[in-house]
C-alpha cells in the first residue's frame, strides 16, 4: 500500500469568539489518564448517484468539522500543566492523502492478507503509544485518504487525555449532522465540563507510573482481529450460562472467551499458573447523580478489576463470564460516592502494578465499544462499509494484552 500526503492544514474554529471562552478544566480521572492516541478508520465507497468526488467530499468534511469542533471546543485546544485545556486557536490537523489501492482491498482482507499495522499509514498520528510530553499534542487528528477506486478512508486519532469512546461517539454524530446540513448543536454546553465537578482536579498531581506500567508493554507487540458472527456470539452466550449467571451479556461472554484463551496461551508458554487479572472500562455517566449526558467531555469511566486465581484445574468459561459480569456490577456500590470509588480502584491498581511488575500475576484489559461506537455515521456518502481499528506498531512500546470489542 502506497500513501502519498497531498496536503496538511490546521482546521480552526468556525466561531470567531471561541478564544474568549475560559479554559476547560480537566477532571481528576483525566489527570491520571494515560496519554496516547486511539485510532479509528471508517471506509466509505463512492455512491453511484453522488455528484461529488473524493476531493469534494473531503472539503465537505473539513467545512463541517470546523462547525462540529466549535460545539466540542476543547478538542481544538492543547493541554496545559495537566490542569486544563486552552489555546483553542491552535486547531486540529487535517491531512489529505492519495492511496494506491481499492476499497475492496480492505473490506475483503483478513489478518493474513493485510496486517493491521499496515493501516497505520492511513493515520495522522502514531497510535497506541505513550507520550510523556503532551503539551503540544492536538486532542484530535484527522486524515482523509482518497483511494484509487474513488472511495474514502476517514481516519481519526483521539488523544485519550479528555476523549473516551462516548465522547468521540457523540462528536461523530454532531460532525455527521453538520456534514448533512442538519443542526448538530448540543443542548446544554455547560455540561461539557461537568466531569470536573464530580471529580475535581488536584492542583499538584503527583507523578504516577502505575497505570502506564499496567497498560503499556516495553516489548514488541502484535495485533490480531477476529470476527464473531451472530451465531458464534449466541453460542458463546449459551456456553457462558451458569447458575450464578443465567443471562450473560455479549460483553461478558466474548470477554470471558478471549480472557480464557489468553490465560491458556500464557500458561502454555510460561508453564506456570499465575493469577490472571482483568481490568474493564465502565462508563459512569448514567451512574452519576444527576446523570450526565453522553456529550459531557472527558474520561468518565471507572476501571474495576477482577482476578481469576485457579490452581490445578481447567479454565472454565462460565466462571470467567461470572467474574467479568460481577466486576461491572461492582461499580454500582460506588454510586453514592463515585469519587471515593475512583480512589479505591486507584489504590487497587497500585497493588496490582506491583504484583505484575514482580512477575506474580498476568494483567489483561477489556474494552467494549459494542453499545457506544457502531461506526455507521453518515457524512453524506451513506454509512461506512467497514469500521476498522489499526494495530499496535510492533516496533514501539504500545498497549499490551488488551481486548477491544467493536
Amino acid at each position: 500500500m502506497e500513501v502519498q500526503i497531498t496536503s496538511k492544514q490546521m482546521v480552526k474554529p468556525s466561531s470567531s469568539k471561541l478564544h474568549l471562552l475560559k479554559p476547560f478544566q480537566l477532571s481528576l480521572i483525566d489527570q491520571v489518564s494515560t496519554t496516547n492516541y486511539v485510532p479509528f478508520i471508517f471506509f466509505y465507497p463512492k455512491p453511484c448517484d453522488s455528484h461529488i468526488d473524493g476531493s469534494q467530499f473531503s472539503n465537505q468534511l473539513k467545512q463541517s468539522l470546523s462547525k462540529a469542533l466549535t460545539q466540542f471546543y476543547p478538542l481544538f485546544g492543547r493541554t496545559r500543566n495537566n490542569l486544563f485545556i486552552s489555546h483553542y486557536d491552535e486547531g486540529v490537523p487535517f491531512v489529505e492523502a492519495r492511496v494506491k489501492g481499492r476499497l475492496s482491498d480492505f473490506i475483503e482482507a483478513t489478518g493474513e492478507l493485510l496486517e493491521l499495522e499496515a493501516l497505520n499509514q492511513l493515520l495522522p498520528c502514531r497510535p497506541f503509544c505513550f507520550f510523556q510530553d503532551y503539551s503540544a499534542l492536538p486532542q484530535l487528528g484527522i486524515q482523509v485518504n482518497i483511494l484509487d477506486c474513488g472511495g474514502v478512508a476517514l481516519a481519526l486519532c483521539c488523544l485519550h487525555k479528555i476523549i473516551d469512546a462516548t465522547t468521540i461517539s457523540c462528536f461523530l454524530k454532531t460532525w455527521a449532522a453538520f456534514s448533512l446540513g442538519s443542526n448538530g448543536e448540543i443542548p446544554d454546553p455547560d455540561l461539557l465540563e461537568a466531569g470536573s465537578r464530580f471529580f475535581p482536579p488536584m492542583e499538584s498531581m503527583p507523578t504516577s507510573t502505575n497505570l502506564k506500567r499496567l497498560l503499556f508493554n516495553e516489548g514488541r507487540c502484535k495485533s490480531r482481529s477476529f470476527v464473531f458472527d451472530a451465531n458464534a456470539i449466541a453460542t458463546l452466550m449459551f456456553k457462558a450460562k451458569s447458575k450464578s449467571l443465567e443471562q450473560p451479556s455479549r460483553v461478558a461472554s466474548l470477554g470471558a472467551f478471549l480472557w480464557k484463551h489468553a490465560i491458556q496461551a500464557s500458561r502454555s508458554v510460561s508453564g506456570s499458573r499465575k493469577p490472571a487479572i482483568l481490568c474493564q472500562t465502565v462508563n459512569i455517566r448514567r451512574k452519576m447523580k444527576p446523570q450526565l449526558p453522553d456529550y459531557s467531555i472527558g474520561n468518565l469511566y471507572l476501571l474495576p478489576t477482577t482476578t481469576y486465581n485457579s490452581v490445578g484445574k481447567d479454565v472454565e468459561l462460565t466462571e470467567l463470564a461470572y467474574l467479568v459480569s460481577e466486576a461491572v456490577k461492582s461499580v454500582n456500590k460506588y454510586s453514592q460516592d463515585l469519587l471515593q470509588g475512583f480512589k479505591t480502584i486507584k489504590e487497587q491498581q497500585t497493588e496490582i502494578a506491583e504484583m505484575v511488575s514482580e512477575g506474580n500475576a498476568e494483567f489483561y484489559t477489556l474494552v467494549s465499544w459494542l453499545n457506544t461506537l457502531d461506526g455507521k455515521q453518515d457524512f453524506g456518502w451513506g454509512k461506512s462499509s467497514l469500521f476498522s481499528i489499526p494495530g499496535v506498531d510492533g516496533h514501539n512500546p504500545g498497549f499490551s494484552d488488551r481486548f477491544i470489542l467493536k
